[in-house]
């Protein structure tokens, strides 16, 4: 049984950090392209960024520069460094497992319960 557990979420001011993880069982984590998304209440789930299988990121653009993603195979878990948060990241961050990096959500078979960010002004 997959299972992906998000984890890291919490109250933070503008500006300041915080690094999600997202400890997965039950998949081969090294052959497994990661993503991270995130979702506000009445808005679709929108793309954060990826890491494909072999480590290579990508980023949507508006947080490109702030947010790292990063992966430990022994642990079988992905990070994402969120640094100079903005309100406008306030949301429930989903992490996500499949066999492309991208950013569509069909993309990814599995997905975690989520973990929310609220960022104050």
């Amino acid at each position: 049984q997959v299972q992906l557990v998000e984890s890291g979420g919490g109250l933070v001011q503008t500006g300041g950090s915080l690094r999600l993880l997202c400890a997965t069982s039950g998949l081969t984590f090294s052959t497994y392209a990661m993503g991270w998304f995130r979702q506000v209440p009445g808005k679709e789930r929108e793309f954060v960024g990826s890491s494909s299988s072999s480590g290579g990121t990508f980023y949507a653009d508006s947080v490109s520069g702030r947010f790292t993603i990063s992966k430990d195979n022994v642990k079988k878990t992905v990070y994402l460094q969120m640094n100079r948060l903005r309100p406008e990241d306030t949301a429930v961050y989903f992490c996500a497992a499949g066999l492309g990096a991208g950013s569509k959500r069909g993309l990814y078979r599995y997905w975690g319960q989520g973990t929310q960010v609220t960022v104050s002004s």
